[in-house]
């Protein structure tokens, strides 16, 4: 009997080391999901909805919706004066089952008001998970 219990000393201490291992392998590997992700426009506003996934077992992420607002001429150029703003937003958001859905506005404040013919475009957008140091950079104007 005793001499059995001595081959499987090897074997349990094994499996235990692989268990080990286990567990920080199943925090998976966060990542926006650019697919998911959409963008809208309504006047001054913008506003980014998606998915997050591979987030494991936390209990929730921290994302940052960055862009830069231009006031844009009915020629379709951006004047080189002040009505050029940086603006951002942040929401913490639940995980379930691995994933979180996330939805963020941001609104362009001009002073001098940015007011029509003129129109408010977005560029240089930007999604960022604090929590995980992913991010996303989201191409186009909006």
């Amino acid at each position: 009997m005793r001499r059995s219990a001595l081959f499987l000393l090897p074997a349990a201490t094994a499996t235990a080391a692989v268990s080990l291992l286990a567990g920080p392998a199943y925090a998976g590997s966060p990542h926006f999901i650019s697919n998911a992700t959409s963008v809208s426009r309504s006047d001054n506003t913008l506003t980014v909805s998606g998915k997050e996934a591979g987030l494991g077992d936390e209990a929730q992420v921290h994302v940052v919706l960055s862009a830069t607002a231009l006031c844009i001429n009915n020629g379709g150029h951006h004047p080189h004066a002040v009505n050029k703003e940086s603006v951002n937003a942040a929401g913490d958001f639940p995980v379930q089952n691995g994933k979180a859905d996330f939805s963020l506005s941001v609104t362009a404040v001009f002073q001098p008001e940015c007011s029509p013919p003129m129109t408010v475009s977005f560029t240089g957008v930007t999604l960022n998970d604090t929590t995980n140091n992913v991010s996303l950079g989201i191409p186009g104007t909006f």
